[in-house]
């Protein structure tokens, strides 16, 4: 089945434009990034064209063409990350809360990086070939990631995340590692770790860190600063603790038996695993309302904290 282009994602950047002038940094990417091919194209035409006989020129053209698009992807991808070398050399980037106003530089220096990937990273998750350029992208921009993961059909930010092995972001997912919220930008690392599934249409804010074998269920949105614990499934706005992951337990085929149709798996399935809030006991109820409490004290400290950091800096 063919993917609508509005569901053609992949690795995301910003459309925020602070300044008016960040755009010549794209103009410029994309004038160098294609001086490149046109000597490529010249040598071509140099060494196989002839007039009477074009019948060489014109066979090998379509591989030209598909060399050509890889060089202008490489040739974007280099020149980028020399430029942003040069600006985070000059503002080096980093974690925080900052005011959404000119005046501000992270929240400046933000918008000028993504102003500056974006070109390489609109032409790279247009190859033809899923995957392989995309990769490199990511690795060039700060992003670590393993070839073993897919990516590609969610929107995922393209600084301060880190990946495990095996992770899987649904189609139209969001991993973030930068938001705005009203007046604030908010940029904090996101940490997924090895063998965890995103579903459809989740949204990972900034700063969430998904524990090991975890699942995040499909149209979940977890909170700043989350962190997801291992083995377990979460679902909901915001994502709540809802199951024991027992997706990739050693056994299971074993344990689930043979079954005739989906619905029979599913119905075995529950029989053995699923254990969900209204079923527990009034002491592992309590357990996990206190828990919860402490995290939600957790985060509104850190936010408190980081804001009253922020305000002191300003008022100097």
């Amino acid at each position: 089945m063919s993917v609508p282009n509005t569901m053609r994602v992949g690795p995301f950047t910003s459309t925020v434009l602070v300044k008016k002038r960040y755009i010549t940094f794209y103009i410029f990417l994309i004038w160098i990034s294609v001086i490149p091919i046109l000597l490529e194209f010249w040598v071509y035409w140099r060494f196989l064209w002839h007039p009477i006989r074009p019948v060489h020129f014109y066979t090998f053209l379509p591989l030209l063409a598909f060399l050509m698009y890889i060089t202008l992807v490489f040739s974007s991808i280099l020149f980028a990350k020399i430029l942003l070398i040069i600006i985070n050399a000059i503002h080096k980037p980093r974690e925080g809360v900052f005011l959404r106003i000119p005046a501000d530089r992270d929240y400046r220096y933000w918008s000028l990086r993504n102003t500056i990937k974006r070109w390489p990273i609109w032409l790279a998750h247009r190859f033809p070939f899923p995957g392989f350029l995309d990769n490199v992208c990511f690795k060039t921009f700060g992003v670590k990631t393993k070839i073993s993961n897919s990516l590609f059909e969610g929107w995922v930010d393209t600084e301060f995340i880190t990946f495990g092995k095996d992770v899987v972001v649904g189609q139209g997912a969001i991993v973030q590692s930068a938001v705005i919220i009203g007046n604030l930008l908010i940029i904090r690392k996101t940490v997924i770790e090895d063998e965890v599934r995103i579903g459809s249409h989740a949204i990972i804010m900034p700063g969430t860190h998904i524990e090991h074998n975890c699942i995040l269920a499909a149209n979940s949105v977890t909170t700043v600063g989350q962190v997801l614990e291992r083995g377990y499934v979460y679902a909901g706005i915001p994502a709540k603790k809802f199951k024991r992951n027992y997706f990739f337990e050693d056994g299971l085929e074993d344990k689930i038996g043979h079954v005739e149709d989906v619905e029979a798996l599913r119905e075995k399935y529950e029989q053995i695993y699923t254990k969900r809030y209204d079923k527990l006991k009034l002491k592992e109820r309590r357990e996990l309302k206190r828990e919860k409490k402490e995290e939600e004290k957790k985060r509104f400290d850190y936010a408190a904290d980081e804001w009253e950091e922020f305000d002191d800096g300003f008022n100097i």
